[in-house]
C-alpha cells in the first residue's frame, strides 16, 4: 500500500464524534503497519509528504488520535497503529485565558489544534532550556503523555505573572495555577 492510501485508509477509521473528547487511543493495540511519511514541525504545522496539510480540520482530526510510546509518536485507530515524526512534541499552546489570582490562580490553555487544558497537577507545566537556542522551552501537558510547547508570546504572558514562590525550600519565580505553584526560573 502505497502512502497516499495509507493516509486515506487511515483517515476512514478515524472516529468523526469529537464532542465527548478524544477517541481512547491509549486503549486500542492494533498492530503496527509501518512508517508514514507524516512529520510535525516544531512550531506545530503538519506535513504529509514534504507537503503542509492545509486543511485545520483535517490536523485536528489526525490530532485526536496521536499517541506517545516512549520515544516514538503514532496515529492509532483502533485496528492500525502507523508510525509519524514529531520534531519536538504534537501541539503548541497558541492561547491563554487567566482567571483569578496569586494562589488561586488559574491558567487555561488552548492549543492550535483546539485542545483545552487547565495547568495543575494532573497539567503540570515544564520549562527547559532548549539546547539549539539556549532559550526558554516552555510546555505544558495536555494528555496522555502528550505536551505542548507554549507559544512565545504565552510564554510572556506567563513571564508578566511570575511572583516569588518556595519550591521545596528554595525561592523561585514561578506561576500559580490550580493550587500549585510552577517554577520558571531561579529568583
Amino acid at each position: 500500500m502505497t502512502d497516499p492510501d495509507k493516509a486515506a485508509n487511515l483517515l476512514g477509521q478515524i472516529p468523526q464524534d469529537r464532542k465527548k473528547g478524544p477517541p481512547p487511543v491509549h486503549l486500542w493495540n492494533p498492530p503496527f503497519c509501518g512508517d508514514l511519511d507524516m512529520r510535525i514541525a516544531r512550531d506545530g504545522r503538519w506535513y504529509y509528504m514534504g507537503t503542509p496539510i492545509g486543511r485545520p480540520a483535517m490536523v485536528r482530526l489526525f490530532s485526536s488520535v496521536i499517541r506517545r510510546d516512549g520515544d516514538d509518536y503514532f496515529l492509532v485507530t483502533p485496528v492500525e497503529k502507523v508510525g509519524i515524526q514529531v520534531e519536538d512534541v504534537p501541539f503548541v499552546a497558541t492561547r491563554l485565558e487567566i482567571e483569578g489570582e496569586g494562589e488561586a490562580q488559574v491558567l487555561r490553555f488552548f492549543t492550535h489544534v483546539e485542545d483545552e487544558v487547565e495547568a495543575g497537577p494532573e497539567h503540570p507545566l515544564r520549562f527547559e532550556i532548549d539546547p539549539r537556542t539556549q532559550e526558554p522551552a516552555p510546555y505544558v501537558h495536555v494528555r496522555a503523555n502528550l505536551e505542548a510547547l507554549i507559544h512565545r508570546n504565552v510564554f510572556y504572558q506567563l513571564v508578566d505573572l511570575a511572583v516569588p514562590c518556595d519550591v521545596d525550600g528554595q525561592e523561585w519565580l514561578g506561576v500559580w495555577s490550580g493550587g500549585k505553584c510552577f517554577p520558571i526560573g531561579r529568583q
